[in-house]
């Protein structure tokens, strides 16, 4: 973990050296500026994580400074604005440009470490929350006491105690970026940064300038690489990458050191990366479509999350989780779900995996008055009628009840490879069976797969 690093901006050297040398014996990294020119060639040189800015130097004033840094919207690092001689109106414009604080020379070094350390934690805390916003799971630990589930949270746990590249797989809305905050909170970085970048949601001519960064002769916008220095990078969707960057990428990876768009000095961080992918990367890589070098990079430990319908016993657990914090977050009445409304749940497929669970019980809560949710109004939010089969309906009626739920599976599974083409992952998905199920129920009731979907 990388100590926050600070700049101190003064235009007295006893002030600049006091300051730094108390910073450092309280375990931050330090530089000085002795006036505007020299702070920014220090912001372009490095990202700061927080500004120590004096208002009164000989070339440019701290605010003029201040709102030079804070054009095109809010400063990217915290800045606690000093001075000697301020005043009032001083202070309230250097809170309007984005001023974490303003403190008043002689220095109380007790309020300099705690306006220090406060800083720190806001610009943390904003960014998790930048973060976390819309987002189906808080940072904590993946919810679930399922098996499968344990042992992944154990591979995690493990993986996080060592810095390699990790990539996580999955479907769409199974919890990998919940797995990739837990990872980094597991990890000797736990402090420092958890920066996410939806990969598929950037500009597609702004691809460098998000990732790297840029500059010009009168500013510095910190790209996601550098604000997770000391942290750790999650690119979410890194399927969805554009080829261009890609070999930039791994370059900055690689040796852990680039160019801003912009710019001639060479930045150093040091950063770990996680990547989360719902797509094939190996198919990618055979397709064209991604760089095999970068492949092997980001996938030094592979890691996969299983889909909802793979761990089903976990439902229970995450239904009273959502329930719990809708109704603490969004002030929703509380409602219990009964055993039939647990039951039908378990038994359904879940395509949306983790992401649509929380989606049906967000609607069943906003749209149903009754304390309890039963299972006729879980079919209704799950998009689906009431099932009822009319005794005209299947042949079996007149059977023995094992023997007519041996034939009806045995319909109903010969009828879905047909359907597939045989393919037994679609009909463990269409079934909501686990494969290792499937395939020990077929040989049960004497299907053979490749046969039946050959077969007329």
């Amino acid at each position: 973990m990388t100590a926050p690093y600070i700049l101190v901006v003064d235009d007295e050297p006893d002030i600049r050296r006091l300051i730094k040398d108390i910073l450092e014996d309280e375990g931050y990294e330090a530089s000085v500026a002795e006036n505007a020119e020299a702070a920014r060639q220090a912001r372009r040189n490095r990202r700061p994580d927080l500004t120590l800015l004096d208002i009164w130097m000989p070339d440019t004033d701290g605010i003029s400074l201040l709102k030079e840094w804070s054009e095109g919207g809010n400063i990217d690092t915290p800045v606690i604005m000093i001075s000697g001689h301020g005043t009032v109106e001083t202070a309230v414009e250097a809170t309007r440009l984005g001023a974490y604080d303003f403190i008043e020379k002689p220095l109380s070094i007790a309020k300099l470490l705690l306006t220090v350390r406060r800083a720190l934690e806001a610009a943390k805390l904003t960014q998790e929350n930048v973060g976390l916003r819309r987002e189906a799971l808080p940072v904590s630990e993946p919810v679930g006491r399922s098996p499968g589930l344990q042992r992944l949270r154990d591979q995690v746990t493990r993986i996080a105690q060592h810095e390699t590249s990790v990539l996580i797989t999955g479907e769409p809305g199974s919890g990998k970026e919940v797995f990739g905050r837990f990872l980094h909170a597991r990890s000797g970085r736990a402090a420092g940064p958890f920066v996410r970048v939806a990969v598929a949601g950037m500009t597609s001519g702004n691809y460098a300038a998000e990732l790297f960064g840029a500059e010009d002769d009168n500013n510095v916008h910190f790209g996601s690489l550098e604000r997770a220095n000391g942290g750790t990078l999650f690119l979410k969707d890194v399927a969805d990458m554009d080829v261009t960057i890609q070999a930039r990428l791994l370059s900055a990876l690689q040796h852990q050191t680039f160019l801003r768009v912009g710019g001639v000095a060479p930045v150093h961080v040091a950063v770990r990366i996680i990547t989360a992918s719902a797509r094939d990367l190996a198919a990618e890589v055979e397709a064209g479509r991604f760089r095999e070098d970068l492949y092997y990079h980001l996938n030094v430990v592979p890691v996969h999350v299983p889909p909802l319908r793979d761990h089903r016993e976990d439902i229970p657990e995450l239904l009273d989780f959502y329930v719990d914090r809708l109704v603490t977050q969004e002030n929703l009445p509380y409602r219990r779900f009964s055993v039939a409304g647990q039951n039908r749940l378990r038994n359904y497929a879940w395509p949306g995996n983790i992401r649509e669970l929380r989606n049906v019980v967000q609607r069943l809560l906003i749209l149903g008055t009754s304390p309890q949710i039963d299972a006729q109004e879980v079919e209704t939010a799950l998009g689906s009628p009431p099932r009822t089969l009319p005794s005209g309906d299947f042949p079996g009626f007149d059977l023995p009840l094992k023997e007519a739920r041996e034939q009806f599976e045995k319909a109903y599974l010969e009828h879905q490879l047909k359907k597939t083409g045989g393919s037994i992952s679609k009909v463990a998905n269409r079934a909501g069976m686990e494969r290792t199920n499937l395939y020990r129920k077929l040989r049960a009731l004497g299907i053979d797969a490749k046969q039946v979907a050959s077969s007329d």
